[in-house]
């Protein structure tokens, strides 16, 4: 079987950048849909509603389709027939490791890797990483690191923008946010911020060699996608460097980047024990 690949995070530290730059490399087979939400819907009780939401995305795309008269383009028609597949396994109603595996692996012939990148699996238990850790003879996992306040900032920012009628990214509602997040009320986004928390649980359940901690930044420009690839054991690929969901742009206050950088300091000191350096680009969130 090929290598299984797990990305587990961050949050807004470009996985979907990844996702991309990978699902297009000839050695990696990766399904249309990028974030499954398997394990942490079985692990939160909420398979039902992931199969639901599946269901409605489905149906609003077949009538979006049956409205237009439009015919759908290849990239739509594969989605369609990888979310179909995906019901399929969701409605099993439980776990089921063979249901899952096969759906990564079908169609993917004789590639070296197959996956998915869910944010959310950095939340996961340790028990429930090892348990993943051993889905398969051989499986790997990255956790990607961005600079904690950019990563923060982003992640507010798209907080913002769904939580607004007309979807826009204001100021004030960002402001409220992060005051919410550093006072702890925020829970989503401070466990999405934790690092520490994080590195900490990958550390206990899975081997030191099938494990790669990475920074984004370094992806996008320099080194980073080649360590990736040499990790995977595949060939490696030119960047594009072309942001993805990147959003819409609201610049932090010096008061809001220093109070953030304050806040969370403690995942700046978590990432460097694990890279054994600390980027040159994050600076601290701007201040040293």
């Amino acid at each position: 079987m090929s290598i299984l690949f797990f990305c587990v995070g961050a949050t807004k530290a470009g996985t979907s950048w990844l996702h991309r730059q990978l699902s297009s490399h000839a050695e990696c087979h990766f399904r249309a849909i990028k974030e499954l939400h398997y394990f942490n819907a079985i692990d939160g009780g909420t398979l039902d509603r992931e199969l639901r939401k599946h269901r409605n995305q489905q149906q609003a795309m077949l009538d979006r389709f049956a409205r237009s008269g439009a015919a759908p383009s290849d990239e739509q028609t594969l989605r369609m027939l990888d979310r179909g597949n995906w019901i399929d396994v969701l409605d099993r109603g439980k776990e089921d490791h063979a249901a899952y595996l096969g759906y990564l692996q079908n169609g993917a012939g004789n590639a070296r890797v197959v996956g998915e990148m869910t944010p959310a699996y950095g939340l996961l238990t340790a028990d429930r990483l090892a348990g993943l850790a051993r889905l398969t003879p051989d499986v790997r996992f990255l956790y990607l690191l961005r600079d904690p306040v950019d990563r923060l900032w982003s992640h507010i920012r798209m907080i913002a923008g769904r939580r607004d009628e007309s979807g826009q990214v204001t100021a004030v509602r960002c402001a409220r946010l992060l005051d919410r997040t550093l006072s702890g009320e925020e829970s989503q986004i401070v466990a999405r911020s934790d690092y520490a928390g994080a590195l900490d649980r990958l550390a206990a359940a899975i081997r030191p060699a099938r494990l790669l901690i990475e920074v984004f930044e370094e992806t996008v420009i320099g080194p980073g996608l080649d360590r990736i690839c040499d990790f995977l054991g595949i060939a490696r690929i030119a960047a594009d460097p072309a942001r993805i969901h990147e959003g819409q742009p609201l610049a932090m206050t010096d008061g809001q980047r220093r109070a953030a950088a304050d806040w969370l300091a403690p995942q700046y000191v978590a990432a460097e024990a694990a890279l054994g350096r600390l980027p040159a680009s994050w600076a601290r969130g701007g201040y040293r």
